[in-house]
């Protein structure tokens, strides 16, 4: 499982991708500026983890399809038809001497499906889904996204939450991931979200000794 991290959400009429931002190899801390967000359209975002090199090419080469699409029809493909047109090649390439090591979870947001995230495993398996991790990071998250998610989320609820697993992953996972990117995708197209880091939280959040002051955030943070 990658050191990496991405995470996201779906909300009322939104959907909320947060990835960190460090690039490792092995056990070697490279930098801490490496997005790993690449925006497809005006209205859908790829997140991606996996192999450096074939992050960039895989999602570059997606992108540029999406693109060639939009131009030959007049028309973007809606987040559904994006996942499966990802899912399909990402599938087809595990079978040449080609083999992408990428997962992903794309956002998008259509006039008439309304938002989407869907998730992409690395052995070209999708599905539909409210809520979704890659990553070592994710393992720490999946309770919390089944403990605060509900179908009328607003974008500000769905942030928090992010916060949350944030918070919960810089407080438990030994590996250092100090940045958090986030995004958001909804009917006025993408745009970047205040990052979470470390700087994001009180001192006491970060303190595993001081559980009940956690809670206490928790519950304060969603209102």
């Amino acid at each position: 499982m990658a050191m990496e991290t991405i995470l996201g959400i779906k909300g009322e009429d939104c959907v909320i991708l947060a990835c960190d931002t460090m690039q490792a190899k092995s056990v070697i801390f490279m930098r801490d500026d490496q997005s790993k967000m690449h925006r497809l359209s005006e209205f859908a975002m790829l997140a991606a983890i996996g192999d450096g090199g074939d992050t960039l090419q895989f999602t570059d080469y997606i992108a540029k399809h999406l693109k060639l699409y939009h131009i030959t029809n007049g028309y973007h493909l809606s987040p559904r038809g994006a996942a499966h047109f990802t899912r399909k090649n990402l599938a087809d390439y595990i079978r040449t001497n080609t083999r992408y090591q990428v997962s992903m979870l794309l956002a998008g947001y259509d006039s008439v499906e309304g938002p989407a995230l869907h998730f992409i495993d690395s052995y070209g398996a999708a599905m539909p889904i409210n809520h979704a991790g890659h990553g070592l990071g994710s393992l720490f998250c999946g309770s919390i996204f089944q403990r605060y998610w509900t179908q009328d989320l607003k974008q500000v609820q769905a942030y928090n939450i992010l916060r949350m697993c944030v918070a919960e992953i810089q407080k438990r996972l030994v590996i250092n991931l100090r940045n958090f990117d986030v995004f958001v995708v909804n009917r006025n197209g993408t745009s970047q979200l205040e990052s979470i880091n470390p700087s994001s939280f009180d001192a006491d959040v970060l303190c595993l000794s001081l559980s009940n002051n956690f809670q206490n955030y928790n519950s304060k943070a969603l209102k």
